[in-house]
């Protein structure tokens, strides 16, 4: 596990540092207030962007599992899978317990007044907020790949931190736009956050275990 933090101090930094930001936010500023000062941004570039950006959380990790499994090492790419999977099957646990109101419905009920910004094309959800299944999405297959990425030795030290920084900086703008287009409040965001870091450490616990057996380093595609 040392290997794991110090390999990763980047992007665990990072989130980190985001968190205690986010937790910050969310204990000084009113729930409705701090939602419609992140999200009152609205362009339509950013309306475009964040419309089909978001969207990526919904395939593009289940790529990536698949790629690692057909052209890495099988251990890989079921650690990458089993990231995705425990991460989503957590968050959607906590949603149906707790059946938390979207921004829509919400602010219909305690601030009935209030127009929000809305980007057009985008089909709106009124219930199942608390956690944020997309932040979970694009956390989990950021931190798995940084894990994979930053203990080859393939990966010099200076470009390992070139790419925690990026592909923290993509999984942030993936939760930023939950908030952006009102799916999500900064809450649900933060808890996306938490399940999408910590799943993988998990999943990293249990996969490097078997690093050294014949099965994990077996590859599906291999060169003849």
């Amino acid at each position: 596990m040392r290997n794991l933090f110090r390999q990763n101090a980047v992007f665990i930094s990072l989130s980190l540092m985001l968190l205690i930001a986010l937790g910050l936010a969310l204990l000084c500023v009113e729930k409705g207030d701090l939602h419609l000062l992140l999200c009152d941004h609205h362009t339509p570039a950013r309306d475009i962007f964040y419309r089909y950006y978001t969207h990526i959380a919904e395939w593009f990790p289940y790529v990536v599992c698949i790629a690692i499994l057909l052209f890495g090492r099988l251990g890989d790419g079921l650690f990458a899978s089993a990231c995705q999977a425990f991460a989503a099957l957590t968050t959607q646990i906590i949603k149906h317990i707790l059946v938390a109101p979207r921004p829509l419905t919400w602010f219909a009920e305690h601030m009935p007044d209030v127009q929000l910004p809305l980007a057009e094309g985008v089909r709106m959800n009124y219930w199942l907020s608390f956690p944020s299944g997309h932040t979970t999405s694009f956390f989990a297959l950021a931190f798995a790949v940084c894990i994979l990425l930053t203990k080859s030795p393939r990966i010099p030290s200076f470009h390992g931190i070139l790419v925690q920084f990026l592909l923290f900086f993509a999984a942030a703008l993936g939760g930023y736009s939950r908030i952006y287009l009102s799916q999500h409040f900064a809450a649900d965001v933060f808890g996306g956050m938490l399940v999408g870091c910590l799943i993988p450490i998990v999943c990293y616990a249990i996969f490097s275990r078997y690093e050294g057996k014949k099965w994990y380093n077996y590859r599906v595609l291999q060169k003849k």
